[in-house]
């Protein structure tokens, strides 16, 4: 595929691209901001701009510690952070409300992102973990307006899809690129594999370790008088189709442990789906936000609520790792892994292949194949605090041990950055 295909299949998706913000985000008052801004319409920004690109709340979450060092850096520039989904705008502007500046991510059309860049000029764009979007690429390195992709992953199934469909451009794609940041030596390895000039890359860490958010006591408070004094396992960020096979389980090994299984959904829109399927096996379930304190034959706590993770994590004996045990690559293990607690996930780590691996070499961690044999280690670990407390010290060790990917990023980032 060349840069002028690529184009034309964007035009063309457009449409669909609309249609779906109509069909799926009306329900928010922010729908008529994210329609303009990805069409290029935003506000003018005066002055110099450092532009943050996340996709949506995981990837912002792993930009705070750049963003809180570029904004102590740079106190005279203007930060802009952009995200392509709702629930990421709302976690920019309630983290760092009007000390940066959000706007949703235009369509990768030239027309489009010459609008944009015109209203924004950057002095610099920063893009996160994955977003290669050839057009915006082309058109900075057109302008000279440095590029930096960031706590970039590139898993085997990318690069193979890379390799598949579109090598040449996302080789002059990613060569157009000032400096690649990757979080692993594997992503370095397959980013040259794709023909990347070696001098262009460095392998920096993940800035996942960097996290270092608040806890808001007062949350964890009310979660632990919603859940009372039992043991509570987290099935944290559950993708869809999770929870019908960790529920079907469940209902195979209920008589094995008495725990209160919290099961937090990745997606906001998916809260009251989690808790009909959890309703229609028979189980008793309630909802998080309702407040309501758990009795003792209460199974199943929906975490219906956003930014509550880590206090979920907080009051938690064991924690699961959704996305996992469907093909969903996983979600992020570090937060867990902060707060010494025993990690559970299954085969599918693709998007944290290198932290999986060093949390399995290190006894931090616990794999799973399948939902009955989650259940099963579950019921283990439960009779077990010695070995709980074990998996939990060694998590948190190699968490730290990993810590200094944003002094890194850093280092790479400044001398593109006008002071």
């Amino acid at each position: 595929m060349n840069r002028f295909l690529y184009s034309l299949i964007i035009w063309l998706s457009i449409p669909f691209a609309l249609i779906k913000i109509l069909v799926k985000d009306t329900h928010n008052s922010l729908w008529k901001v994210k329609l303009k801004n990805q069409l290029g319409i935003v506000k003018e920004i005066k002055g110099q701009v450092i532009w943050i690109h996340c996709v949506s709340v995981g990837e912002f979450n792993a930009s705070k510690p750049l963003v809180d060092a570029l904004l102590s850096q740079y106190p005279k520039h203007n930060i802009v952070i952009s995200t392509t989904t709702i629930t990421g705008s709302v976690a920019v502007k309630n983290h760092y409300k009007d000390n940066v500046i959000h706007c949703f991510f235009p369509f990768d059309s030239q027309l489009i992102i010459k609008s944009f860049l015109n209203k924004i000029n950057p002095k610099i764009c920063i893009l996160m973990e994955t977003e290669i979007w050839p057009n915006l690429i082309y058109l900075l390195n057109k302008k000279k307006i440095p590029a930096a992709l960031i706590n970039a992953r590139l898993s085997q199934k990318s690069f193979d899809k890379y390799q598949k469909f579109s090598p040449k451009l996302v080789n002059e794609s990613l060569n157009k690129i000032s400096v690649i940041c990757s979080q692993n030596s594997f992503t370095s390895d397959r980013f040259i594999s794709l023909g990347v000039n070696k001098a262009k890359i460095l392998t920096s860490g993940s800035l996942k370790f960097d996290i270092n958010d608040p806890i808001d006591q007062s949350t964890i408070n009310a979660l632990k008088n919603i859940v009372g004094d039992r043991s509570v396992v987290v099935f944290a960020s559950t993708r869809d189709g999770e929870e019908k096979l960790i529920i079907d389980s469940y209902l195979k090994f209920k008589d094995s442990f008495n725990s209160l299984l919290l099961i937090v959904p990745r997606h906001p829109e998916r809260f009251e789906e989690a808790f009909k399927i959890a309703k229609t096996a028979g189980l008793n379930v309630k909802r998080k936000s309702i407040g309501e304190k758990c009795a003792e034959n209460t199974d199943i706590l929906i975490g219906d609520s956003m930014g509550e993770m880590m206090a979920y994590y907080s009051i938690s004996d064991i924690a699961f790792i959704g996305g996992s045990l469907t093909e969903n690559g996983s979600q992020n293990m570090l937060e867990a892994a902060s707060l010494s607690k025993p990690i559970i996930f299954g085969n599918s780590v693709y998007n944290f292949e290198e932290i999986s691996k060093k949390l399995l070499d290190n006894d931090a961690s616990i794999q799973v194949a399948s939902a009955d044999e989650l259940m099963k280690t579950i019921s283990e670990l439960i009779l077990s605090d010695s070995r709980r407390e074990k998996l939990g010290a060694n998590a948190r060790k190699i968490f730290e041990d990993n810590k200094g990917a944003v002094n890194n990023v850093l280092d790479a980032i400044t001398p593109y950055i006008k002071s």
